[in-house]
Protein backbone atom coordinates (compact mmCIF):
# COMPACT_ATOMS: atom_id res chain seq x y z
CA UNK A 1 0.00 0.00 0.00
CA UNK A 2 1.44 3.19 -0.94
CA UNK A 3 1.87 6.29 1.27
CA UNK A 4 -0.57 8.63 -0.50
CA UNK A 5 -3.06 6.19 -0.01
CA UNK A 6 -2.38 6.15 4.07
CA UNK A 7 -2.14 9.84 3.72
CA UNK A 8 -6.03 10.36 2.77
CA UNK A 9 -7.79 8.99 5.89
CA UNK A 10 -5.53 11.15 8.15
CA UNK A 11 -6.49 14.30 6.13
CA UNK A 12 -10.11 13.27 6.34
CA UNK A 13 -9.78 12.94 10.14
CA UNK A 14 -8.06 16.05 10.61
CA UNK A 15 -10.78 17.82 8.50
CA UNK A 16 -13.14 16.29 10.91
CA UNK A 17 -11.64 17.55 13.83
CA UNK A 18 -10.39 20.70 12.78
CA UNK A 19 -13.69 22.13 13.78
CA UNK A 20 -13.98 20.77 17.44
CA UNK A 21 -10.14 21.79 17.93
CA UNK A 22 -11.25 25.61 16.75
CA UNK A 23 -13.86 25.54 19.15
CA UNK A 24 -11.51 24.54 22.25
CA UNK A 25 -8.89 26.76 21.44
CA UNK A 26 -11.16 29.77 20.97
CA UNK A 27 -12.71 28.70 24.49
CA UNK A 28 -9.57 27.77 26.86
CA UNK A 29 -12.02 27.85 29.95
CA UNK A 30 -13.62 24.50 27.57
CA UNK A 31 -10.46 22.86 27.56
CA UNK A 32 -9.23 23.50 31.21
CA UNK A 33 -12.63 22.04 32.26
CA UNK A 34 -12.70 18.57 30.28
CA UNK A 35 -10.15 16.98 32.13
CA UNK A 36 -11.66 17.55 35.40
CA UNK A 37 -14.89 16.62 33.60
CA UNK A 38 -14.51 12.90 35.94
CA UNK A 39 -16.27 10.82 37.72
CA UNK A 40 -15.02 10.49 41.03
CA UNK A 41 -15.87 8.74 44.14
CA UNK A 42 -14.71 8.49 47.48
CA UNK A 43 -12.17 5.41 46.66
CA UNK A 44 -10.83 7.70 44.33
CA UNK A 45 -10.58 11.02 46.52
CA UNK A 46 -8.47 10.61 49.56
CA UNK A 47 -10.79 13.23 51.35
CA UNK A 48 -13.63 11.71 50.37
CA UNK A 49 -11.81 8.48 52.06
CA UNK A 50 -11.25 10.48 55.01
CA UNK A 51 -14.57 11.50 55.97
CA UNK A 52 -16.66 8.16 55.25
CA UNK A 53 -19.77 9.20 53.97
CA UNK A 54 -20.30 12.23 55.85
CA UNK A 55 -20.99 15.06 52.85
CA UNK A 56 -19.74 18.64 53.95
CA UNK A 57 -21.76 21.50 52.66
CA UNK A 58 -19.84 24.80 52.20
CA UNK A 59 -21.84 27.83 52.76
CA UNK A 60 -21.61 29.94 49.13
CA UNK A 61 -19.95 33.31 49.67
CA UNK A 62 -20.12 36.15 47.98
CA UNK A 63 -16.97 35.35 45.91
CA UNK A 64 -18.65 32.35 44.90
CA UNK A 65 -21.81 33.95 43.99
CA UNK A 66 -20.19 36.39 41.79
CA UNK A 67 -17.92 33.44 40.12
CA UNK A 68 -21.06 31.72 39.31
CA UNK A 69 -22.87 35.14 37.48
CA UNK A 70 -19.40 35.55 35.68
CA UNK A 71 -19.77 31.87 34.45
CA UNK A 72 -23.32 32.08 33.88
CA UNK A 73 -22.59 35.49 31.95
CA UNK A 74 -19.92 33.66 29.95
CA UNK A 75 -21.78 30.49 29.19
CA UNK A 76 -24.07 33.03 27.10
CA UNK A 77 -21.70 34.78 25.06
CA UNK A 78 -19.58 31.16 24.52
CA UNK A 79 -19.64 29.84 21.17
CA UNK A 80 -21.34 26.82 20.20
CA UNK A 81 -19.61 24.07 19.24
CA UNK A 82 -20.31 23.62 15.22
CA UNK A 83 -20.74 19.91 15.69
CA UNK A 84 -23.66 20.02 18.12
CA UNK A 85 -26.43 20.62 16.60
CA UNK A 86 -29.06 20.43 19.52
CA UNK A 87 -27.01 23.53 20.86
CA UNK A 88 -26.82 25.26 17.91
CA UNK A 89 -30.48 24.98 17.58
CA UNK A 90 -31.36 26.24 20.96
CA UNK A 91 -29.34 28.89 20.72
CA UNK A 92 -31.54 29.56 17.70
CA UNK A 93 -34.61 29.05 19.45
CA UNK A 94 -33.25 31.33 22.38
CA UNK A 95 -32.22 34.67 19.96
CA UNK A 96 -35.93 33.91 17.83
CA UNK A 97 -37.82 34.18 20.81
CA UNK A 98 -35.98 37.45 22.14
CA UNK A 99 -36.82 38.86 18.88
CA UNK A 100 -40.03 37.80 18.87
CA UNK A 101 -40.52 39.35 22.26
CA UNK A 102 -38.65 42.86 21.48
CA UNK A 103 -40.98 43.26 18.37
CA UNK A 104 -44.38 42.36 20.72
CA UNK A 105 -42.94 45.21 22.82
CA UNK A 106 -42.53 47.37 19.75
CA UNK A 107 -45.69 47.11 18.33
CA UNK A 108 -47.87 47.28 21.72
CA UNK A 109 -45.71 51.04 21.81
CA UNK A 110 -46.45 51.61 18.21
CA UNK A 111 -50.72 50.90 18.98
CA UNK A 112 -50.29 53.12 22.05
CA UNK A 113 -48.82 55.71 20.36
CA UNK A 114 -51.20 56.05 17.59
CA UNK A 115 -54.17 55.20 19.79
CA UNK A 116 -53.03 58.28 21.88
CA UNK A 117 -52.67 60.66 18.96
CA UNK A 118 -55.99 59.78 17.55
CA UNK A 119 -57.44 60.46 20.99
CA UNK A 120 -55.75 63.93 21.46
CA UNK A 121 -56.51 65.20 17.68
CA UNK A 122 -60.22 63.76 18.17
CA UNK A 123 -60.60 66.44 21.45
CA UNK A 124 -58.28 69.04 19.91
CA UNK A 125 -59.91 72.26 19.29
CA UNK A 126 -58.47 73.57 16.19
CA UNK A 127 -60.28 76.20 15.79
CA UNK A 128 -59.62 77.70 19.90
CA UNK A 129 -55.43 76.64 18.82
CA UNK A 130 -55.69 78.66 15.44
CA UNK A 131 -57.32 81.83 17.19
CA UNK A 132 -54.78 81.64 19.90
CA UNK A 133 -51.90 81.16 17.89
CA UNK A 134 -53.32 84.31 15.71
CA UNK A 135 -53.51 86.20 18.89
CA UNK A 136 -50.06 85.20 20.30
CA UNK A 137 -48.88 86.57 16.79
CA UNK A 138 -50.31 89.66 16.79
CA UNK A 139 -48.87 90.61 20.63
CA UNK A 140 -45.83 89.68 19.25
CA UNK A 141 -45.61 91.58 15.82
CA UNK A 142 -47.85 94.29 18.00
CA UNK A 143 -45.12 97.28 18.97
CA UNK A 144 -45.77 100.03 21.78
CA UNK A 145 -48.62 102.12 20.84
CA UNK A 146 -50.20 99.21 18.83
CA UNK A 147 -53.70 100.05 20.24
CA UNK A 148 -53.12 103.42 19.50
CA UNK A 149 -53.42 105.26 15.54
CA UNK A 150 -51.08 108.10 14.75
CA UNK A 151 -50.65 108.81 18.52
CA UNK A 152 -54.24 108.60 19.58
CA UNK A 153 -55.84 106.27 21.63
CA UNK A 154 -58.60 104.17 20.42
CA UNK A 155 -61.54 102.94 21.72
CA UNK A 156 -64.74 101.07 20.31
CA UNK A 157 -68.19 102.84 20.68
CA UNK A 158 -71.64 100.20 20.38
CA UNK A 159 -71.75 96.91 18.99
CA UNK A 160 -72.88 94.70 16.28
CA UNK A 161 -73.84 96.67 13.39
CA UNK A 162 -73.80 99.94 15.00
CA UNK A 163 -69.97 99.47 16.37
CA UNK A 164 -67.43 102.20 15.60
CA UNK A 165 -64.02 102.44 16.29
CA UNK A 166 -62.91 105.63 16.88
CA UNK A 167 -59.37 107.32 17.65
CA UNK A 168 -59.69 110.18 20.13
CA UNK A 169 -58.51 113.54 19.93
CA UNK A 170 -60.00 117.59 18.92
CA UNK A 171 -61.77 115.45 16.16
CA UNK A 172 -63.49 112.13 16.53
CA UNK A 173 -61.49 109.75 13.64
CA UNK A 174 -63.61 107.30 12.43
CA UNK A 175 -61.27 103.69 11.47
CA UNK A 176 -60.89 100.42 10.41
CA UNK A 177 -59.84 97.49 11.68
CA UNK A 178 -57.59 95.75 9.44
CA UNK A 179 -57.03 92.12 10.95
CA UNK A 180 -53.28 93.17 11.11
CA UNK A 181 -51.27 93.08 14.37
CA UNK A 182 -49.00 95.25 13.43
CA UNK A 183 -50.74 97.79 11.46
CA UNK A 184 -54.29 97.17 13.53
CA UNK A 185 -56.41 100.22 12.01
CA UNK A 186 -56.96 101.97 8.41
CA UNK A 187 -59.05 105.60 8.34
CA UNK A 188 -62.11 105.62 6.73
CA UNK A 189 -61.48 108.60 4.93
CA UNK A 190 -58.12 110.70 4.27
CA UNK A 191 -57.34 113.81 2.88
CA UNK A 192 -54.80 114.00 0.46
CA UNK A 193 -52.99 117.02 -1.47
CA UNK A 194 -54.22 118.16 -5.22
CA UNK A 195 -51.68 116.23 -7.57
CA UNK A 196 -49.48 119.02 -8.80
CA UNK A 197 -49.60 121.07 -5.35
CA UNK A 198 -46.77 122.13 -3.55
CA UNK A 199 -48.27 121.14 0.03
CA UNK A 200 -46.01 118.94 2.10
CA UNK A 201 -48.93 117.28 4.39
CA UNK A 202 -51.72 113.97 4.34
CA UNK A 203 -54.32 114.79 6.51
CA UNK A 204 -56.45 112.35 8.24
CA UNK A 205 -58.31 115.23 9.81
CA UNK A 206 -60.76 117.75 8.46
CA UNK A 207 -59.03 120.45 6.50
CA UNK A 208 -59.18 123.69 8.23
CA UNK A 209 -59.73 122.78 11.46
CA UNK A 210 -57.57 123.60 14.59
CA UNK A 211 -55.68 120.31 14.02
CA UNK A 212 -55.46 121.00 10.47
CA UNK A 213 -55.42 124.66 9.92
CA UNK A 214 -56.25 125.80 6.33
CA UNK A 215 -55.54 122.90 3.40
CA UNK A 216 -59.04 123.81 1.85
CA UNK A 217 -57.45 124.10 -1.62
CA UNK A 218 -54.86 121.74 -1.40
CA UNK A 219 -56.11 118.52 0.06
CA UNK A 220 -58.95 116.61 -1.25
CA UNK A 221 -61.39 113.58 0.48
CA UNK A 222 -60.87 110.50 -0.53
CA UNK A 223 -63.24 107.83 1.18
CA UNK A 224 -62.12 104.17 2.05
CA UNK A 225 -63.29 101.35 -0.37
CA UNK A 226 -61.80 97.89 0.49
CA UNK A 227 -58.07 96.73 2.37
CA UNK A 228 -56.08 93.38 3.06
CA UNK A 229 -53.05 92.20 3.62
CA UNK A 230 -50.25 91.48 1.06
CA UNK A 231 -48.61 88.06 2.34
CA UNK A 232 -45.60 85.84 0.76
CA UNK A 233 -44.53 82.45 0.37
CA UNK A 234 -46.71 79.68 2.33
CA UNK A 235 -45.95 80.95 5.07
CA UNK A 236 -48.17 83.43 5.11
CA UNK A 237 -45.79 86.34 6.01
CA UNK A 238 -47.05 89.53 6.34
CA UNK A 239 -45.27 92.67 3.79
CA UNK A 240 -47.94 94.71 4.30
CA UNK A 241 -51.58 96.04 4.54
CA UNK A 242 -52.81 97.90 1.84
CA UNK A 243 -56.08 99.69 1.21
CA UNK A 244 -57.71 101.65 -2.36
CA UNK A 245 -59.39 105.08 -1.56
CA UNK A 246 -61.40 106.95 -4.56
CA UNK A 247 -61.97 110.13 -4.32
CA UNK A 248 -65.09 111.55 -2.29
CA UNK A 249 -66.61 113.54 -5.37
CA UNK A 250 -65.98 110.81 -8.21
CA UNK A 251 -68.34 108.26 -6.04
CA UNK A 252 -71.09 109.29 -8.27
CA UNK A 253 -69.27 108.71 -11.59
CA UNK A 254 -67.49 105.39 -10.74
CA UNK A 255 -71.30 104.50 -9.61
CA UNK A 256 -72.70 105.20 -12.63
CA UNK A 257 -69.89 103.18 -14.26
CA UNK A 258 -70.52 99.98 -12.15
CA UNK A 259 -74.16 100.07 -12.37
CA UNK A 260 -73.79 100.27 -16.09
CA UNK A 261 -71.40 97.33 -16.83
CA UNK A 262 -74.61 95.31 -15.51
CA UNK A 263 -77.56 97.06 -16.73
CA UNK A 264 -77.32 100.45 -19.12
CA UNK A 265 -80.75 102.31 -17.85
CA UNK A 266 -80.72 101.33 -14.25
CA UNK A 267 -79.41 103.93 -11.60
CA UNK A 268 -79.11 101.32 -9.01
CA UNK A 269 -79.00 97.66 -9.35
CA UNK A 270 -81.55 94.93 -7.26
CA UNK A 271 -79.88 92.17 -5.29
CA UNK A 272 -79.53 89.62 -8.25
CA UNK A 273 -77.79 92.44 -10.60
CA UNK A 274 -75.39 92.83 -7.66
CA UNK A 275 -73.96 89.23 -7.48
CA UNK A 276 -73.94 88.76 -11.39
CA UNK A 277 -71.81 92.18 -11.04
CA UNK A 278 -69.70 90.54 -8.20
CA UNK A 279 -69.48 87.63 -10.01
CA UNK A 280 -67.90 89.48 -13.51
CA UNK A 281 -65.46 91.93 -10.93
CA UNK A 282 -64.12 88.14 -9.29
CA UNK A 283 -64.11 86.01 -12.65
CA UNK A 284 -60.29 85.54 -14.14
CA UNK A 285 -61.23 86.58 -17.49
CA UNK A 286 -64.17 89.18 -17.18
CA UNK A 287 -62.31 91.33 -14.06
CA UNK A 288 -59.61 91.41 -16.86
CA UNK A 289 -62.31 93.46 -19.25
CA UNK A 290 -64.08 95.33 -16.59
CA UNK A 291 -60.51 96.97 -14.88
CA UNK A 292 -59.02 97.55 -18.13
CA UNK A 293 -62.27 99.71 -19.15
CA UNK A 294 -62.73 101.55 -15.83
CA UNK A 295 -58.63 102.31 -15.56
CA UNK A 296 -58.96 103.47 -18.94
CA UNK A 297 -61.47 105.97 -19.03
CA UNK A 298 -60.72 109.18 -17.12
CA UNK A 299 -62.53 111.13 -14.67
CA UNK A 300 -62.28 109.00 -11.45
CA UNK A 301 -58.95 109.85 -8.58
CA UNK A 302 -58.01 107.19 -6.29
CA UNK A 303 -55.14 106.11 -4.49
CA UNK A 304 -53.73 102.95 -2.95
CA UNK A 305 -52.54 103.42 0.67
CA UNK A 306 -49.69 100.59 1.50
CA UNK A 307 -48.36 100.44 5.45
CA UNK A 308 -45.60 98.47 5.92
CA UNK A 309 -45.60 95.58 8.49
CA UNK A 310 -41.99 94.91 8.84
CA UNK A 311 -39.14 97.70 8.30
CA UNK A 312 -38.26 96.97 4.63
CA UNK A 313 -37.19 99.37 1.67
CA UNK A 314 -38.30 100.75 -1.68
CA UNK A 315 -36.41 98.24 -3.96
CA UNK A 316 -38.47 95.49 -2.23
CA UNK A 317 -41.58 97.59 -2.66
CA UNK A 318 -41.05 98.00 -5.82
CA UNK A 319 -40.01 94.58 -6.87
CA UNK A 320 -43.37 93.12 -5.84
CA UNK A 321 -45.07 95.85 -7.73
CA UNK A 322 -42.72 95.45 -10.88
CA UNK A 323 -43.84 91.68 -10.18
CA UNK A 324 -47.84 92.24 -10.41
CA UNK A 325 -47.24 94.57 -13.43
CA UNK A 326 -45.90 91.41 -15.61
CA UNK A 327 -48.70 89.46 -14.44
CA UNK A 328 -51.10 91.97 -14.90
CA UNK A 329 -49.38 92.69 -18.58
CA UNK A 330 -49.57 88.60 -19.23
CA UNK A 331 -53.58 88.43 -18.07
CA UNK A 332 -53.94 90.84 -20.32
CA UNK A 333 -52.42 89.39 -23.30
CA UNK A 334 -54.05 86.11 -22.23
CA UNK A 335 -57.60 87.50 -22.34
CA UNK A 336 -56.63 89.33 -25.73
CA UNK A 337 -55.85 86.16 -27.40
CA UNK A 338 -58.97 83.99 -26.10
CA UNK A 339 -61.74 87.63 -27.79
CA UNK A 340 -59.80 89.78 -30.00
CA UNK A 341 -62.54 92.45 -29.84
CA UNK A 342 -61.65 93.21 -26.55
CA UNK A 343 -59.63 97.02 -26.68
CA UNK A 344 -56.53 97.70 -24.66
CA UNK A 345 -53.22 99.78 -25.07
CA UNK A 346 -49.74 98.69 -26.51
CA UNK A 347 -48.03 97.37 -23.71
CA UNK A 348 -44.93 96.07 -26.08
CA UNK A 349 -44.07 99.06 -27.78
CA UNK A 350 -40.76 101.34 -27.15
CA UNK A 351 -42.34 104.04 -24.90
CA UNK A 352 -43.87 102.01 -22.43
CA UNK A 353 -40.46 100.49 -21.62
CA UNK A 354 -38.99 104.08 -21.36
CA UNK A 355 -41.75 103.98 -18.82
CA UNK A 356 -40.93 100.95 -17.04
CA UNK A 357 -37.11 101.94 -16.89
CA UNK A 358 -38.56 105.43 -15.21
CA UNK A 359 -40.62 103.60 -13.06
CA UNK A 360 -38.36 101.07 -11.54
CA UNK A 361 -35.47 104.03 -11.70
CA UNK A 362 -37.92 106.36 -9.37
CA UNK A 363 -37.46 103.82 -6.18
CA UNK A 364 -33.46 103.88 -6.23
CA UNK A 365 -32.99 103.60 -2.31
CA UNK A 366 -34.38 104.61 1.01
CA UNK A 367 -36.41 102.93 3.93
CA UNK A 368 -39.41 102.19 4.09
CA UNK A 369 -39.88 101.16 8.36
CA UNK A 370 -42.76 99.82 9.93
CA UNK A 371 -45.94 102.03 10.02
CA UNK A 372 -44.62 104.12 7.46
CA UNK A 373 -46.95 105.17 4.77
CA UNK A 374 -46.38 104.80 1.26
CA UNK A 375 -49.41 106.55 -1.03
CA UNK A 376 -49.93 105.74 -4.87
CA UNK A 377 -52.08 108.26 -6.02
CA UNK A 378 -53.65 107.92 -9.38
CA UNK A 379 -55.22 111.22 -11.08
CA UNK A 380 -57.84 111.77 -13.44
CA UNK A 381 -56.11 111.63 -16.30
CA UNK A 382 -54.18 108.45 -15.04
CA UNK A 383 -50.79 109.58 -14.30
CA UNK A 384 -49.55 108.50 -11.02
CA UNK A 385 -47.68 110.33 -8.11
CA UNK A 386 -46.04 108.26 -5.12
CA UNK A 387 -46.02 109.68 -2.01
CA UNK A 388 -44.24 108.50 1.83
CA UNK A 389 -44.89 109.57 4.73
CA UNK A 390 -43.25 108.42 8.38
CA UNK A 391 -45.92 109.70 10.91
CA UNK A 392 -43.18 109.18 13.83
CA UNK A 393 -40.72 111.47 12.52
CA UNK A 394 -43.50 113.99 12.14
CA UNK A 395 -41.94 115.10 8.57
CA UNK A 396 -44.82 115.55 6.80
CA UNK A 397 -45.08 113.97 3.00
CA UNK A 398 -42.11 113.21 0.48
CA UNK A 399 -42.57 113.27 -2.87
CA UNK A 400 -41.04 109.83 -4.20
CA UNK A 401 -41.97 110.87 -8.08
CA UNK A 402 -44.22 110.46 -10.71
CA UNK A 403 -44.76 108.79 -13.77
CA UNK A 404 -46.99 110.10 -16.48
CA UNK A 405 -47.50 107.22 -18.74
CA UNK A 406 -51.08 105.85 -17.46
CA UNK A 407 -50.34 102.26 -18.24
CA UNK A 408 -48.00 101.55 -15.15
CA UNK A 409 -50.57 102.60 -13.05
CA UNK A 410 -53.68 100.75 -14.64
CA UNK A 411 -51.36 97.72 -14.63
CA UNK A 412 -50.74 98.28 -10.99
CA UNK A 413 -54.10 98.48 -9.84
CA UNK A 414 -55.24 95.57 -12.22
CA UNK A 415 -52.14 93.71 -10.70
CA UNK A 416 -54.19 93.44 -7.55
CA UNK A 417 -57.87 93.61 -8.77
CA UNK A 418 -58.14 91.53 -11.93
CA UNK A 419 -56.93 87.79 -13.29
CA UNK A 420 -56.37 84.91 -12.35
CA UNK A 421 -53.83 85.64 -9.74
CA UNK A 422 -53.72 88.57 -7.91
CA UNK A 423 -51.18 90.09 -5.53
CA UNK A 424 -53.35 89.73 -2.44
CA UNK A 425 -56.56 87.84 -3.04
CA UNK A 426 -58.38 88.75 -0.03
CA UNK A 427 -57.65 92.15 -0.61
CA UNK A 428 -59.74 91.97 -4.36
CA UNK A 429 -62.28 90.21 -2.24
CA UNK A 430 -62.80 92.90 0.46
CA UNK A 431 -62.42 95.71 -2.76
CA UNK A 432 -65.17 94.08 -4.91
CA UNK A 433 -67.44 93.87 -2.19
CA UNK A 434 -66.86 97.74 -1.30
CA UNK A 435 -67.55 98.18 -5.48
CA UNK A 436 -70.58 95.92 -5.35
CA UNK A 437 -71.74 98.02 -2.37
CA UNK A 438 -71.30 101.72 -4.18
CA UNK A 439 -73.40 100.01 -6.81
CA UNK A 440 -75.97 98.63 -4.58
CA UNK A 441 -77.43 102.40 -3.89
CA UNK A 442 -78.87 105.09 -6.17
CA UNK A 443 -76.30 106.99 -7.85
CA UNK A 444 -74.71 109.77 -5.32
CA UNK A 445 -76.31 108.34 -2.05
CA UNK A 446 -72.87 107.15 -0.99
CA UNK A 447 -71.29 110.59 -1.66
CA UNK A 448 -73.74 111.96 0.38
CA UNK A 449 -73.54 109.43 3.46
CA UNK A 450 -69.22 109.61 3.36
CA UNK A 451 -69.50 113.32 3.48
Amino acid sequence: MSSSTMATPCRTAMRLLSARSRCMLQNPRLKSALPQARYSSRYSNPAARATGSTISVKAPSFLDQHQEAVDSEDAEHRPINPLDELAARREFEAKRSNAMQRMRFAAVGLLMSVAGLTLTLYNLDLDELEKGANKKKAQLDAGPGAEDFQGRHVHVIGAGDDKRIVAEGDQELDLVSTGSGSVPYFPRKIFLPVPGSETAKSETSQPNSRVNPGNVQNQEEYALVGLGIRTVTFLSIEVYVMGLYVRTQDISALQARLIHLINPNASTLVPGEKDGLKQRMLDPDTSVEIWEQLLREEGIRSAWRVVPSKNTDFAHLRDGWVNGIKRATNEITRVKQQNPAIVTADYENESFGDAMRDFKAMFSGGRTPKGSVVLMLRDAPGSMEVLFEDPAKATGIERVGKIEDPRISRLIWMGYLAGKNVSSEPTRQNVVDGFVGFAGRPVGSVETMVV
